[in-house]
């Protein structure tokens, strides 16, 4: 799975943030590494300009998987790593619910019914 970090001009990117990043990222998506082939990530500094506020950090998250559309997830938080933190959970949950109906679709209705409804009443 490869890990792209982009920042925008508010933001410093440098080796330790982006080691951080790529870190919260691939433990968040490890289950899904062999759907995942790329993340992208995006993060911004919404409110540097203005002076207080809250959660003026913002991660947007967005992986591409094999055959897929791309899914994303958004987080505003008051730091970056509460941010990254808050938009890889969102993602993963994505993730698993898309693999999960994909999954649920084809399995659909495999074998009979646990319960007995598929049986025909007497």
């Amino acid at each position: 799975m490869q890990v792209i970090i982009n920042t925008d001009r508010n933001i410093e990117g440098n080796e330790a943030l982006a080691a951080y990043v790529r870190s919260e990222t691939e433990l968040a998506l490890s289950r899904f590494s062999d759907h995942v082939t790329r993340v992208e990530v995006h993060l911004s500094d919404e409110k540097s300009d203005k002076k207080g506020g809250k959660d003026g950090q913002r991660c947007v998250m967005e992986a591409r998987l094999e055959g897929r559309q791309p899914l994303a997830a958004t987080c505003r938080a008051l730091t970056l790593e509460q941010a990254v933190n808050g938009a890889a959970d969102k993602v993963s949950r994505l993730i698993e619910s898309t693999i999960g109906r994909s999954g649920n679709q084809r399995g659909h209705r495999a074998g009979p019914h646990p319960y007995g409804l598929d049986e025909p009443e007497e």
